[in-house]
């Protein structure tokens, strides 16, 4: 249980760098942050504060849409949720000097973001401990009515990227933080996540693979004995 709590939060760690350096790349950011980042250049409140009272009224409609079906064990998303919005901030004043100039600067900046993104979705999987708000709401969703996660996941995604455009047009007229970064961290983090997957599938197939072998030999040894 300790590991899988470690492993949650590295991945709440990664996950967290991620958004930020999407962020700083100024070109755009994710979808699951796009309302927060969005408030935050119109109203005095950071990145991470509203994205924090974005999530908790994320984890608010779980239970009122799954009722009985709702395990009070994903309680635990506040005090997650918590940590995560904390590091967003955190990460935002560490990296408050980055200012990419060049194009070819914005895009490599993006792509990290990205494969931090990447990472910390996969050791959230590996943890297996709760949910973050967003997927949770999704989740609950899915349940709910029956549906496909990955294809409610989309669209919730698109959902909040066309609530921030909204939003932008509101206070500044314009559209403000949503840009080529946010499609391609909308598309590439779930083709890291997939791959990193994959990877750790070989790796673990091919571990077992020679614990086998091992014990064939040790078998083979102890007969011979």
């Amino acid at each position: 249980m300790i590991k899988r709590y470690g492993i949650f939060l590295i991945g709440l760690t990664f996950m967290s760098l991620g958004i930020v350096l999407i962020i700083k790349s100024a070109l755009g950011t994710s979808p699951i942050s796009s309302v927060p980042y969005v408030l935050s250049l119109a109203l005095p409140f950071t990145v991470g504060q509203f994205n924090f009272a974005v999530s908790s009224l994320m984890f608010i409609l779980q239970p009122i849409i799954l009722r009985n079906k709702f395990e009070w064990v994903q309680i635990l998303q506040v005090p997650m949720t918590f940590i995560f919005c904390a590091f967003i901030d955190l990460f935002m004043y560490i990296f408050a000097w980055l200012h990419p100039q060049a194009y070819y600067q914005h895009i490599f900046v993006l792509l990290i973001g990205c494969i931090c993104m990447g990472i910390g979705v996969t050791c959230q999987l590996l943890g297996r401990v709760v949910m973050l708000p967003g997927e949770g709401l999704v989740n609950a969703i899915a349940t709910r009515w029956k549906l496909d996660f990955g294809k409610i996941k989309v669209i919730f995604d698109w959902s909040l990227v066309a609530m921030a455009a909204v939003i932008s047009l509101y206070y500044f007229g314009t559209i403000e933080g949503i840009r080529e970064g946010t499609l391609v961290s909308a598309f590439a983090t779930g083709m890291l996540v997939k791959f990193f997957m994959n990877m750790l599938l070989k790796i673990r197939i091919k571990r077992i693979g020679k614990l086998r072998q091992q014990c064939r030999i040790n078998k083979l040894k102890s007969n011979e004995n």
